[in-house]
């Protein structure tokens, strides 16, 4: 069964020394199959069980082993790895692991990484259930619990040393079903929400346009969350070379009159609109049917503005939930408040773009603004800063505020 959630999500998986150690092979085949990105990490008595070649094969990347590898940790390799990850997935996790993560020991590569990974983290334990029921170990788990780590499993049945009782690795599928889990959530279960994304082309000629350079990555990025926070959702979407997120309804558009066109065909049945596309500003007033010919020294070309979305959709639905984007290269914070007054939104997310940060990036970081009044002449505007991290993390951090700022909304 294809379990959508972990399609494109980054897996960190932890291998430790257990033998169910070999069952990790099978389990990066599991998790690739359900379109995840898996990287491995094997503590060094899981290498006694089975080769990082093996799992470097099956993962097509490089297996990490060791703290001190001085090419790694020249660009601090085990923070980096940290910030790749979607999910910290230790299986099989020891009894030993389990008591390094509650006295936050850091010695070795993994439990290094999981003292600073900022992502769900996830133990499948396996060893003899005698070491299972351990006082010690059972007070573990209740530690790690209350921290906010997940666990699954173990099993109960017939063990490698030949005795039975709880301890066995929790059966593959089911442990890839409980990962992919994590990602469901009913922030906004039963809204409806429009997401605009990426740019719109202003057609000149038959063969030319003004556009920018809008990816789309962020906004693709946010329909794929707030699909995981249980939001029917439509991705309004201007030209990207993205697929489409699973379980969102997508409408392909060009230009800024047929985005508008097709925002405003859907308001009567939303609830929020994040309005994340990158709009051109303005169009040519006068579209030339044939190919401009290269044959004048100079070429001039008269613009008028093109439909303000933004205010068009806020005066057609006055109850609607509206997030707004500003990109900007300068006076980030002044702008977007200036925006977030003028356009009447609930909310304005705002970026930094130019060289290397920004549009056509795999990573951003967010200035969130909102009203705490209504009063336009003395508005008192809050903040929140979301840090610089993968896109579709930082997504999933703002559609949790996003939920969080519209039921404050609807329920004041």
């Amino acid at each position: 069964m294809l379990m959508q959630n972990l399609n494109g999500k980054n897996v960190l998986l932890g291998v430790c020394g257990s033998i169910a150690a070999y069952k990790s092979a099978e389990l990066i085949r599991l998790l690739q199959e359900q379109g995840a990105r898996v990287r491995v990490v094997m503590t060094a008595s899981a290498q006694e069980f089975i080769t990082p070649l093996t799992l470097q094969t099956l993962s097509k990347h490089p297996v990490r082993t060791d703290l001190m590898d001085p090419v790694a940790e020249a660009t601090m390799g085990h923070i980096e790895l940290a910030r790749w990850a979607d999910l910290v997935l230790v299986a099989p996790a020891t009894q030993e692991f389990m008591a390094k993560l509650v006295h936050g020991r850091a010695a070795d590569l993994l439990s290094a990484i999981c003292s600073v990974a900022d992502v769900p983290m996830m133990l499948a334990p396996a060893m003899n259930h005698s070491m299972w029921m351990n006082a010690a170990t059972q007070e573990n788990r209740q530690q790690l619990i209350k921290r906010g780590i997940y666990f699954v499993g173990p099993d109960v049945g017939e063990q490698a040393c030949g005795e039975h009782g709880p301890g066995r690795l929790v059966d593959l599928e089911s442990l890839v079903a409980a990962a992919a889990k994590l990602y469901e959530n009913d922030l906004l279960a039963g809204i409806s929400v429009i997401v605009s994304a990426g740019p719109t082309r202003e057609a000149i000629d038959p063969v030319r346009y003004l556009s920018n350079r809008s990816s789309g990555k962020m906004a693709y990025a946010i329909a794929e969350a707030a699909q995981e926070a249980g939001a029917k959702v439509t991705l309004v979407s201007g030209p990207v070379a993205l697929p489409t997120p699973s379980k969102v309804e997508r409408i392909d558009v060009i230009s800024a009159e047929q985005m508008l066109g097709a925002i405003t065909s859907l308001l009567a049945q939303s609830d929020i609109f994040v309005s994340a596309a990158a709009v051109a500003d303005y169009r040519p007033v006068k579209f030339v049917n044939q190919k401009i010919k290269k044959d004048k020294r100079t070429q001039s070309l008269e613009l008028e503005r093109t439909p303000d979305i933004l205010k068009t959709v806020r005066e057609q639905s006055e109850d609607l939930f509206i997030v707004g984007f500003a990109a900007e290269t300068e006076n980030l914070e002044i702008y977007a408040k200036q925006k977030l007054a003028s356009k009447g939104m609930n909310m304005i997310a705002a970026n930094l773009v130019g060289e290397q940060q920004g549009f056509e990036q795999d990573d951003n970081a967010l200035e969130l603004f909102w009203p705490k009044n209504k009063d336009q002449d003395n508005m008192i505007i809050q903040h929140k800063s979301l840090e610089m991290r993968p896109k579709p993390k930082l997504a999933r951090q703002l559609i949790a505020f996003i939920a969080e700022r519209y039921y404050a909304k609807t329920t004041s």
